[in-house]
């Protein structure tokens, strides 16, 4: 496993639940106080989870591609295809990993 893939994992298996965390209790305060929930909030939730599936979603189409065509180059001069299993799933978590750990800091300065 690669150090930026250990990295990413570690930072959605840590710093999510933190944010999570974080932002439900707002939620519940606003609730509470009977003060109306910060729009802005919810709605930075709602385009990040977007933009980041989207974002994966991209990453990991040119990480397949970019395997498919390393082993169809590696099979065609006699070589044998190699895995990029760690490639992929790293490019899948990245675009994750980034936002969760830019809320994570923006969320602790409150």
């Amino acid at each position: 496993m690669t150090r930026s893939l250990r990295l990413d994992a570690a930072t959605l298996w840590f710093e999510a639940p933190f944010v999570i965390a974080v932002r439900l209790q707002e939620m519940q305060m606003a609730a509470l106080t009977g003060k109306t929930q910060d729009v802005t909030e919810l709605h930075r939730m709602v385009s990040e989870k977007i933009a980041a599936t989207a974002e994966s979603v991209m990453a990991v189409n040119m990480a397949i591609w970019k395997a498919a065509f390393d082993n169809t180059l590696r099979l065609m001069t006699g070589g044998t295809a190699s895995g990029h299993g760690t490639a992929i799933a790293s490019a899948a978590l990245r675009p994750y990993g980034k936002r969760v750990r830019s809320n994570a800091r923006r969320l602790s300065r409150k």
